[in-house]
């Protein structure tokens, strides 16, 4: 079970790295939209610090395979969230965004809250964390289908509203959500498909590989990669990497440790005090999106202009 909370925070050091990149890639770039996916790839494809970034993200996919197979899914997402305070780290060493007060509180409650998961895991013994393998085909779909549907529309929705003019600059909270949806629905799918890692090992190749073929999670990664591919890179382009990438993540791992321990069966600790410390760093995920601010402040300050001196 220890490999896999080390596995987990690999996959935050190269998920923190690939955002990071990308974000630092796009500012280079002109500006992107979901309008014109086809010019956005092949402006993302030309650029080596961005095909860097995503090549981050999917070793952190590989690690994410690992930790499902030895992770209960609620603990998994707690320690998935805390990615966010090496992200914000990063996000100001090489992108030179700051952080506020209230995001820097919100960080140690996250900071807080993977030590309350972390300590309700128990290996071996009575009480020992089960790690489900599998769920119904038909549940998964009728969780992820509307929740896909909703993103697509949420992320419609926050378009149209920064195109009004006199608006607010955006934190991204909207983009976030919508993204978040995406990647919850991901992170399901990667859990199916970490199922069937064991055929591989046994030798089962063929079968590992009908098995996967057969059941909605190929299918479902192929979606949510594709839209989430272009969604996530005009968002990044559009607002801080330190406020965005934290509500996405936020609303992934929320989506996932809600949905899909319910979806694969998972049961939660029996013990009254593990059960209170995993319930209690969900809760402070949960205050983390709660606080963050809708609109940027740092963005919506001018330069502050130096008058010209002119001789007598």
């Amino acid at each position: 079970m220890w490999w896999g909370v080390a596995a987990a925070l690999m996959a935050n050091t190269l998920y923190s790295l690939g955002f990071v990149l990308e974000k630092r890639a796009l500012t280079s770039l002109p500006e992107v939209t979901i309008r014109q996916p086809a010019r956005l790839l092949r402006l993302v494809l030309g650029s080596p610090l961005w095909i860097g970034g995503s090549l981050a993200l999917a070793a952190g996919f590989g690690a994410q395979l690992v930790v499902y197979r030895t992770l209960p899914i609620a603990a998994a997402q707690g320690i998935f969230v805390s990615g966010l305070v090496l992200l914000v780290l990063l996000s100001a060493r090489l992108l030179g965004e700051e952080t506020t007060g209230r995001e820097r509180y919100a960080l140690g409650a996250i900071l807080a809250a993977l030590l309350m998961v972390v300590l309700s895991l128990k290996e071996g013994g009575a009480g020992a964390d089960t790690v489900s393998r599998s769920a119904p085909y038909p549940l998964i779909l009728l969780v992820c289908v509307p929740s896909l549907a909703c993103g697509v529309w949420l992320y419609g929705s926050a378009e149209r509203r920064t195109r009004k003019r006199h608006r607010a600059p955006t934190t991204g909270v909207e983009y976030g959500v919508a993204v978040g949806l995406l990647y919850g629905v991901s992170s399901l799918a990667i859990k199916g498909v970490s199922s069937y890692l064991p055929y591989l090992t046994n030798g089962g190749l063929g079968h590992a590989v009908a098995g996967v073929l057969r059941s909605p999670y190929p299918y479902l990664l192929l979606f949510t990669g594709a839209f989430g591919l272009v969604m996530s890179q005009a968002a990044l382009q559009r607002c801080r990497a330190s406020l965005i990438v934290p509500v996405c993540t936020t609303v992934t791992c929320l989506f996932t440790a809600v949905l899909g321990t319910l979806s694969f069966g998972e049961a939660l600790p029996h013990d009254p005090l593990r059960l209170s410390l995993r319930l209690a760093g969900t809760l402070l995920a949960v205050s983390v999106l709660l606080t963050m601010p809708k609109h940027d402040d740092q963005a919506s300050q001018p330069p502050i202009a130096t008058k010209e001196l002119t001789p007598p």
